[in-house]
């Protein structure tokens, strides 16, 4: 069976462009699409359930109407309207998805942290979760992928490959590393010899990363960067002009229903555009 992509369906206009989002890829991929809302907030109140009925109709007028609305071309189409806990429903959703989106209030810049549903969703989902903020990225090019040679880096980097030759855009890979902190070096002064060695080490991790990629896509454009500094903070800075942005999770186990990596963490917190995590 084909999995489909899963889209969170809420009153926000953030949801909206998670929808339109998904139906692009779900077409260009011949995907079927799901849409989903959750009526969540339930305390076991007296007369909360006339309350819960009323919006669980809403909810599923509003599935309905976001249904109709899409432009078809063949695009399967599937509803589901649900009672719970968002976060649990769409992370148990997202076990026979190939993808899950969501949308995200956060318009970007780097005023405020957001999106606790989606990092959380992100952390535990089954599937790569893409984040939508309610901005408009269409006249933004290229596709940003965090690269540091770990496995969730090689499957960002192959998602943000494919995402990038289908989209037309370049993808620009960064490879960030950081300086040894040393509690005795407070004017962080640093050997030249040991500054250039890093970045040269840097940079040949990520010819490694990338390698075969070229045969694998011969018309995509290749932009390699090798950048010194935190590597969400140069991840966000690239993406604030992209696209799309990928990283890799590294969460694992049980502690991966919770938690992610410190870089896809922040990179979601202050979302520049529309972002893609990949486990």
């Amino acid at each position: 069976m084909v999995e489909p992509i899963v889209v969170g369906v809420t009153d926000a206009p953030a949801a909206l462009r998670a929808v339109e989002w998904a139906v692009r890829r779900a077409s260009a991929h011949r995907l079927p699409l799901k849409l989903i809302e959750v009526v969540g907030g339930a305390v076991g109140a007296i007369g909360e359930d006339e309350v819960l009925e009323r919006a669980v109709a809403e909810a599923r007028e509003r599935v309905e109407a976001t249904a109709s609305a899409l432009p078809r071309l063949g695009l399967k189409v599937y509803m589901r309207v649900d009672r719970g806990n968002p976060v649990e429903v769409l992370t148990d959703a997202s076990a026979h998805a190939s993808l899950l989106v969501l949308g995200s209030d956060h318009q970007g810049g780097s005023g405020g942290r957001r999106g606790a549903h989606g990092q959380r969703l992100a952390a535990g989902a089954q599937c790569p979760v893409v984040v939508v903020p309610d901005v408009d990225v269409s006249k933004r090019t290229g596709v940003v992928v965090g690269v540091d040679g770990s496995p969730a880096s090689e499957k960002a980097i192959a998602f943000a490959a494919a995402e990038a030759d289908r989209l037309g855009e370049p993808l620009i890979a960064v490879a960030v590393w950081t300086p040894l902190e040393a509690p005795r070096n407070m004017a962080a002064v640093y050997p030249a010899e040991y500054l250039e060695n890093m970045e040269k080490l840097t940079a040949e991790a990520l010819g490694l990363s990338l390698a075969g990629l070229s045969s694998q896509y011969p018309d995509l454009e290749i932009q390699r960067r090798v950048e010194r500094g935190y590597p969400s903070q140069i991840i966000n800075d690239l993406a604030a002009s992209a696209r799309l942005a990928v990283v890799g999770s590294h969460g694992r186990g049980a502690l991966a229903r919770f938690l992610l990596g410190s870089v896809s963490q922040d990179v979601l917190s202050r979302l520049a555009t529309v972002t893609a995590v990949v486990r």
